[in-house]
């Protein structure tokens, strides 16, 4: 025997001020005897430990209470019986009804490092006694709703950056100190999340061959407890733009395509924030890259320079 969950959406997206809708597929070898099918509609929003060493937001671990923001069950089937084969249940819910009272507002779907805001529907045909429910768990993905975004496009705030050694706050090595680069360019700051991240780079100058040029797409994940505030970066993913030393004052262009359940909107709430920022790297050539293939994304080494941009992430219409 088997039970599912199919929302009638394939990408699975809904709004708060839309009907859930779906249907709960069941598949029997034989028919079976029930004290009635119950739909559970929760969201909330999730402190999560990642494997490996704990960080600054992980050792706060269990301190924190998840924050719940909608929880809501409804019977879409009463006691009775299911017939062997194949049995499908439509069901239609309304996230969101006028005058309901929330626990928080609905904020969008993110899957972070240390912190998830989840939405998930969950089915249980309840059997009778000594017999085992039977039960089946779909995510689904909240956007927010179209009333009260921003129309498209959105002014584009476009940042100029440079990179020089004046620029860089870490020891570099001798060669790059007596050396001359130069790096400008600018990036978008504030952008869509159906659009992707646009600029362009230069290298204007650089006595010492580069060995690539990366930017790092990060997320800010900022936790409040009591009086402190616990702030931890982590990575989404690293785009190289440039493999090997770049020809002089060739502008190379940047495009990202943001990663739908990794980021989200740039969101301030009283007990959390989620913040983005973007960080160039130049790599330049060095035997001491050479034996230092592995370095922390968020520690500066003596032949790298770096720049970071923060980011602001919106959503359109």
């Amino acid at each position: 025997m088997s039970i599912e969950i199919k929302f009638f959406r394939s990408n699975r997206i809904f709004r708060p001020n839309e009907p859930l809708e779906g249907k709960v597929v069941i598949n029997l070898d034989s028919s079976i005897s029930h004290r009635g099918i119950r739909l559970k509609i929760s969201g909330s929003v999730n402190l999560q430990v990642r494997g490996g060493s704990a960080g600054i937001v992980e050792s706060f671990y269990g301190v924190i209470k998840p924050i719940p923001i909608v929880n809501k069950s409804v019977e879409v089937q009463k006691p009775g019986r299911i017939g062997s084969g194949t049995t499908e249940i439509p069901f239609s819910v309304v996230l969101k009804e006028r005058g309901e009272e929330q626990f928080e507002k609905y904020y969008e779907t993110f899957h972070g490092g240390n912190l998830s805001i989840q939405y998930l529907a969950t089915v249980d045909i309840i059997r009778g006694y000594l017999q085992k429910s039977l039960s089946a768990t779909m995510e689904f993905i909240i956007e927010s709703e179209k009333d009260t975004l921003p129309e498209k496009p959105i002014s584009p705030e476009m940042v100029f950056f440079y990179i020089t050694q004046d620029t860089q706050r870490h020891l570099l090595l001798s060669h790059l100190k007596l050396g001359e680069f130069k790096i400008i360019g600018k990036v978008c700051s504030q952008c869509s999340l159906a659009d992707p991240i646009v600029g362009e780079l230069t290298v204007d100058a650089s006595s010492v061959p580069i060995q690539s040029i990366d930017i790092h797409l990060l997320r800010v994940e900022s936790i409040l407890i009591g009086e402190k505030i616990a702030t931890e970066t982590s990575l989404i993913q690293t785009i190289q733009i440039a493999d090997g030393d770049v020809c002089k004052e060739l502008t190379l262009p940047i495009y990202i395509i943001l990663p739908r359940l990794l980021t989200c909107p740039t969101t301030f709430a009283g007990p959390f924030s989620i913040e983005f920022k973007m960080t160039i790297v130049i790599t330049f050539q060095s035997e001491l890259s050479k034996l230092h293939h592995k370095s922390d994304f968020q520690t500066p080494t003596a032949w790298t320079a770096m720049e970071s941009i923060p980011l602001e992430l919106v959503r359109t219409k």
